[in-house]
């Protein structure tokens, strides 16, 4: 279990740690699923064992349930034009059925709906402004907020995702400095996203090391594996702006886990097997389900649940993860579910091994 908690745990300058550049891995390995694994007990002694990815199934504790987040990544990211003839891009930031769930009739076939996004432009874009990206979708500017977010009118012609599918870009992480290739498409996913699923703006990148024969080889050995929804939106990317992590306000994200889930994870705890999460997400998913239905409940809604050390964690009991940035959200969740010093001192080594850092970088498994 986490160490006691003090007030060191609510500092954001202790989720800092020393990370060169060069371990930010900026693109995926060359075959899905060659990255490595460290293995780190979530209690107990610290003493890391490093794997590859593949050794997945050997480090599982017998009839362990893995629970992964099936959603998959909507390229969108657009290039357009301004009024003006300037260059413009957008970032989409509402999940894409959030979006869906308000459409209007806009007439002569066009549909309308309000969303939020980031705005990269030239100039001075003020509220009123169209902007074309392609020939199917445009939007209007209506409010502007800090940091480039934009509330918007989006308006379009046809099958949403289909637009931004021709016409977007799959959004890579900041941190990874280049532009998408034409592999990111397919690297960028994981091999069970669904398509009736589309619309996160990131990777649920724990995912990304699994391939088709490691699934097979999962299910042959008898683990078990359900799946939950979470539309990951680039507010995971956001930056902890407070020194104390508790004022924090964590962004809000669309999440659906599904009754069949819930049973199976039910069975497994009746029976003493344990809950492994796939991803900070999946965690997010299950612990906001859990909170907000005050128990192992399906559950369809938004969750802002923020998970740091002191905040309990009911349902998962272990964690496939990759190494996340200094000070983020998503280092202070495995902190929530190890404890804050041993996930810097797991860091710590990481870095000395070399292993590949975020999200096209290697794994970490945090094993009950």
């Amino acid at each position: 279990m986490p160490e006691n908690t003090d007030q060191t745990d609510f500092l954001l300058s202790s989720y800092q740690y020393d990370l060169p550049e060069d371990r930010i891995a900026q693109e995926p390995p060359a075959v899905r699923g060659n990255s490595r694994l460290m293995v780190v007990q979530r209690s107990g002694e610290l003493a890391p064992r490093h794997r590859q990815f593949r050794d997945l199934p050997d480090e599982l504790p017998e009839g362990a349930l893995l629970v992964a987040n099936n959603s998959r990544v909507l390229p969108a990211r657009l290039h357009g034009l301004r009024h003006t003839g300037g260059k413009v891009e957008f970032l989409l930031l509402s999940p894409l059925p959030a979006v869906l769930a308000r459409v209007e009739d806009a007439g002569s076939g066009l549909h309308r709906a309000p969303a939020e996004g980031l705005l990269r432009s030239g100039g001075h874009p003020s509220a009123g402004e169209w902007m074309s990206f392609g020939a199917d979708i445009r939007l209007r500017l209506v409010e502007a907020h800090e940091f480039g977010r934009w509330d918007v009118e989006l308006e379009w012609r046809g099958d949403l995702a289909a637009c931004f599918e021709a016409a977007g870009s799959i959004p890579l992480p900041p941190y990874i400095r280049r532009t998408p290739g034409a592999g990111d498409r397919e690297r960028y996913q994981t091999i069970y996203a669904r398509e009736e699923k589309t619309g996160s703006v990131a990777a649920p990148t724990a995912g990304l090391h699994f391939t088709p024969e490691l699934r097979a080889q999962l299910d042959r050995r008898g683990y078990g594996w359900k799946e939950i929804t979470l539309y990951v939106g680039y507010g995971t990317f956001s930056p902890v702006r407070c020194n104390d992590i508790r004022e924090h306000s964590m962004h809000g994200e669309l999440i659906d886990v599904p009754e069949e889930t819930v049973e199976a994870i039910a069975r497994a705890k009746a029976e003493g097997r344990p809950v492994i999460a796939v991803g900070t997400t999946s965690a997010r998913a299950l612990e906001g389900a859990y909170a907000a239905a005050g128990g192992l409940a399906p559950f369809h809604g938004v969750t802002s649940i923020f998970l740091y050390p002191g905040r309990p964690v009911h349902v998962i009991d272990g964690l496939i993860t990759n190494f996340h940035l200094p000070g983020s959200t998503l280092i202070m969740l495995v902190a929530a579910l190890m404890g804050r010093e041993r996930i810097l001192e797991a860091y710590r080594q990481a870095v000395r091994e070399n292993y590949r850092f975020f999200s096209y970088g290697d794994a970490m498994f945090v094993r009950p």
